[in-house]
């Protein structure tokens, strides 16, 4: 099935708890003088109008960046927040970069960035702003078990699947784990939806049980609207950056409240 559009919920709470987590790991990878490659499966369009009908519908920006920014959830030095006024300075006060922009501001001369997308809609959009990167208009997780381990050996692979197919949350460990022994040394996170009816319990206890050292940040909010079934994000990242530990642990903090 290929019905998600990221664009009705970009900017949310789980896309603030999950690019916090992705800027800090691309930032710590770009702070060492070897270059790094960075793979997503599932990228989106790449960048997202906060004032486009789709995100009004939900307005679930404002619950989420909007609030973010005007009560200073980010500190002034975040990864994140450098990712998103470079992006801003670009296309305008009502961007947010996905996960694929964000990645850009990070890259160096001589890093190497491959993205997948397969929505026919959401590729040509990905590919007027991704310029920089290797497309690919295919299953990312096809890609990913081709190009890994890649060159750069160094780096990190994001799945970030819209979960329509429920099917993924009993394939995802069995994947996750394939790939981490092809990539020993990469960073692999992985995003999923924190759901009321817990679908998505087995897999994480299938993730933890399977790979002791990763790092599991998981954080609670109210769903965006009556029945809605997501009242969370998470992100299991194996081979975490060194202080990727401490900014879960502040979002953790950030969001308590909100639960």
């Amino acid at each position: 099935m290929l019905s998600y559009q990221h664009a009705y919920h970009a900017g949310n709470l789980a896309d603030l708890h999950k690019h916090a987590l992705l800027a800090v790991a691309l930032a710590r990878l770009a702070a060492k003088d070897k270059p790094f490659t960075y793979l997503e499966t599932h990228a989106g369009r790449g960048l997202y109008d906060l004032r486009s009908p789709q995100a009004a519908r939900t307005g679930e920006a404002t619950a989420g960046i909007t609030r973010a920014l005007a009560e200073d959830w980010l500190p002034a030095d975040h990864p994140l927040l450098s990712a998103l006024a470079a992006v801003r300075a670009v296309h305008g006060p009502d961007a947010y970069p996905g996960s694929p922009l964000i990645a850009r501001h990070f890259l160096r001369p001589g890093d190497v960035a491959h993205l997948a997308e397969l929505h026919p809609a959401e590729y040509p959009a990905l590919a007027a702003v991704a310029g920089f990167a290797h497309l690919h208009n295919a299953d990312g997780f096809a890609m990913a078990n081709a190009l890994i381990p890649p060159t750069p050996r160094r780096g990190l692979l994001l799945i970030d699947p819209s979960y329509e197919v429920k099917a993924d949350f009993d394939r995802l460990p069995g994947i996750v784990s394939r790939l981490a022994r092809k990539w020993n040394v990469g960073v692999i996170a992985l995003w999923y939806p924190v759901l009321g009816d817990a679908r998505h319990a087995g897999m994480v206890a299938d993730l933890t049980a399977s790979h002791p050292q990763g790092l599991l940040s998981q954080v609670g909010f109210r769903p965006a609207r009556p029945g809605h079934g997501m009242i969370g994000s998470g992100m299991f990242i194996i081979n975490p950056p060194f202080g990727l530990a401490d900014e879960a642990a502040r979002l953790a903090a950030v969001f308590q409240p909100l639960r």
